[in-house]
């Protein structure tokens, strides 16, 4: 994975980030770990590692500082995006990977392992029947079906004062309409991912006062 170092530089400068070299070497064997279970895990439909760098590892970075402060969980984290690259970025904070699918947990564990990220925590359960101890200051979602079903669904797993962050494409009008009583959006953040052309936004709602 090596030869990717350079891009991988590259698009992080031009969102302003700052990647040590530990960074780096981190997002590098994550990119080989995902390369490698993708086939018996099916982690993602794109095989070309090359693609998997550009369409998860770099989009999942547009984000990483624009998650509020405090303990985070990616709910539906799948093969750990944006979980895995926020966890990576942010290791002072505790970021909880949730996933209903078996498979990817224990890929999820692999990375938590290997890199090591003594930050993570992974979560095989499904997000309506997972009971936190402690509440998170941020839920995140990637990839979660609309806005509306990630609301529903991971309430309950929201600190008081805190944020959700949904990573969607196009802006979803019609989701935001018909959000729930009591949920407002206070951002929403249009994001410049290099190397992709595509609409990326990240919408932050909370709950209203």
């Amino acid at each position: 994975m090596e030869q990717f170092r350079p891009r991988l530089c590259d698009a992080a400068q031009q969102m302003g980030l700052e990647l040590s070299a530990a960074q780096q070497d981190k997002l590098l064997q994550y990119l080989a770990l995902f390369a490698r279970w993708n086939s018996a895990y099916n982690l993602s439909a794109i095989r070309d590692p090359q693609q998997m760098l550009e369409r998860h590892i770099i989009d999942s970075l547009s984000v990483v500082n624009l998650c509020g402060e405090g303990a985070i969980i990616d709910v539906g984290s799948g093969g750990g995006l944006p979980g895995i690259p926020l966890a990576i970025m942010h290791p002072e904070r505790p970021v909880t990977l949730l996933d209903s699918n078996g498979k990817k947990t224990r890929f999820l564990f692999q990375v938590a392992t290997t890199l090591p990220l003594p930050n993570v925590q992974v979560v095989n359960e499904r997000v309506e029947e997972f009971e936190p101890a402690q509440k998170f200051a941020a839920v995140v979602s990637r990839a979660f079906a609309s806005v509306v079903d990630m609301v529903s669904g991971s309430e309950h797993l929201l600190a008081p004062g805190g944020r959700f962050y949904a990573m969607k494409g196009k802006l979803p009008e019609d989701e935001l309409s018909a959000l729930p009583k009591g949920i407002k959006v206070e951002q929403v953040h249009p994001l410049a991912v290099p190397g992709c052309d595509a609409d990326r936004h990240l919408i932050v709602l909370g709950r209203d006062a």
